[in-house]
């Protein structure tokens, strides 16, 4: 079978997103990284490659990219030729036996238990707006819509550890309040259900309290502003909630850089430290190995050195210089 680069892309393109169902961002990754490489290859077919071109294209790239780029980079085209040795079109993949390029070893960053508490709590308001008893005292003093929302994003990305990606891909139906508990589409198709503490619960009955109406269960389940009448809500993008949570961290007076992801670290290394079980927090996050999930355990190993170091007598007279 003789097929094109451009036709090679394309047909992969499908593969991806029909047969392994990876995200659109993974897909996107991948694409571009082999244009760039169908780009150098101009001149050949995919079933010309030789084991000379991939070392010649990562070799090139070194100078731009950081390790994990050229790691990721390197796996496009592992998966790519993977597909075309199935379809025929080559016989042998021209990347097997290239190592992937060392990447440092970069530990999870979670906010202090402290620091996570602050972002959950609801932003101050002026004094003037909370005083009075006057009905437009109250309206004033009464959550606005967006905050409603924002008070149950924060509190779902910490409270269940979703990905942003799984966050703004939730329906309404995918939130079961009464029973505690979100179902969530994450990497590769993969469902699961996660269950919600009781501050996650209440901030979501907060929010879809104002939102009950007939039709509502298929729509998204965090919406960018009040649809007009006969409009559907336009449902937040990866963006939108960076964006709203950077703002309320800068709000809370939090000095760290906090997004989504970071959340997603606290609620893992949270749960080790109180006990749970890696296995239950593998189960929870979604992840398809468990070495995935270990990264957490270092975490933690590094925390309590770091508490010991502060707190116990003898670290501390090791640190005294000798007299």
């Amino acid at each position: 079978m003789r097929w094109s680069f451009a036709q090679a892309i394309e047909r992969f393109d499908l593969h991806l997103r029909a047969e392994r169902s990876l995200s659109p961002h993974t897909v996107r990754a991948y694409l571009s990284d082999l244009r760039q490489f169908a780009a150098l290859c101009r001149a050949k077919t995919p079933a010309q490659l030789r084991p000379d071109d991939v070392r010649r294209f990562l070799a090139e790239r070194h100078a731009e990219d950081a390790p994990a780029s050229l790691g990721r980079k390197l796996a496009a085209l592992r998966a790519f030729f993977r597909f075309l040795v199935r379809e025929s079109v080559i016989a042998a993949d021209p990347s097997a036996g290239i190592p992937a390029p060392r990447t440092p070893r970069r530990l999870p960053r979670p906010l202090a238990v402290d620091d996570c508490n602050v972002l959950m709590a609801p932003p101050a308001r002026p004094a003037s707006a909370a005083s009075g008893g006057t009905k437009a005292a109250a309206a004033r003093a009464a959550p606005s819509w967006a905050e409603l929302r924002d008070a149950a994003m924060v509190e779902l990305l910490y409270g269940a550890g979703l990905r942003v990606g799984e966050l703004v891909a939730l329906d309404v139906r995918d939130v079961d309040v009464t029973h505690g508990e979100v179902r969530v589409l994450g990497k590769g198709g993969k469902e699961r259900v996660v269950p919600l503490p009781a501050a996650a619960r209440a901030a979501l009955a907060a929010w879809l309290a104002p939102r009950r109406r007939p039709g509502v269960l298929g729509e998204p389940l965090f919406v960018a502003l009040r649809a007009r009448r006969g409009e559907l809500p336009r449902r937040l993008d990866a963006r939108d909630v960076r964006r709203r949570l950077a703002q309320r961290a800068l709000a809370a007076g939090l000095a760290d850089r906090v997004h989504p992801h970071r959340l997603r670290h606290s609620y893992a290394t949270h749960l080790l430290d109180m006990g749970a079980d890696l296995r239950a927090i593998q189960e929870l996050l979604g992840h398809a190995s468990l070495s995935t999930t270990q990264k957490y355990t270092a975490v933690s190993a590094e925390r309590l050195v770091a508490v010991y170091d502060r707190a116990h007598p003898r670290a501390r007279a090791a640190k005294r210089p000798a007299q």
